[in-house]
């Protein structure tokens, strides 16, 4: 398969979408998502032969992935690290409380998206780990090269910021359809 460019260019297309998912939890940046899936995709191609049915192929692509993503961070962390992320805009009432329910009835797959961008890089690179790739905070320390207790640490700052913003963005739904109803 590594010859025959119809047979890459099918692979691809079959594992675009799977792997871009992954791409897009990790990193803020599209262009930076797709360079993972390109820099994952020619990985699969060179290790094919290394497949071992036993295991599902989306299973194996996407641990290849995140294997990826992982080592580029490692690669970039020094720089990243000196990136400072500000927030404009946020709507804030104190006295309104998340219903989930209504947070599920008011938000969709593209706003759970965007506020996961809105993590500090490493936070959201531990939180995707633990929760939607379900690496235990040893495995995340070892793969990132930092304690349990930090993984541990991202994961709470994750979910106290999570929440923060969810509060923040169905206050904001919440005030302009009211404000829709005011003649």
């Amino acid at each position: 398969m590594q010859g025959d460019q119809k047979a890459q260019s099918a692979l691809y297309k079959l594992c675009y979408p799977i792997l871009m998912r992954i791409g897009w939890r990790y990193e803020t940046e599209d262009g930076m998502a797709a360079e993972y899936v390109n820099i994952a995709f020619l990985k699969i191609i060179q290790n094919l032969s290394k497949y071992a049915e036993s295991v599902p192929f989306e299973a194996w692509i996407r641990r290849i992935m995140i294997n990826c993503v992982i080592d580029e961070f490692r690669k970039n962390k020094k720089y990243k690290d000196l990136i400072v992320r500000n927030e404009t805009g946020v709507f804030t009432d104190n006295d309104y409380s998340v219903d989930v329910n209504e947070a599920d009835q008011l938000l969709s797959t593209e706003d759970i998206h965007k506020l996961l961008k809105l993590l500090p890089e490493a936070t959201a690179k531990v939180f995707n780990l633990f929760v939607f790739d379900e690496y235990t905070h040893k495995e995340i320390s070892q793969l990132l090269g930092i304690s349990e207790g930090t993984s541990k640490w991202h994961v709470s700052h994750a979910r106290q910021e999570l929440k923060k913003h969810l509060v923040n963005m169905l206050n904001l739904q919440k005030k302009m359809v009211k404000d829709e109803r005011i003649p």
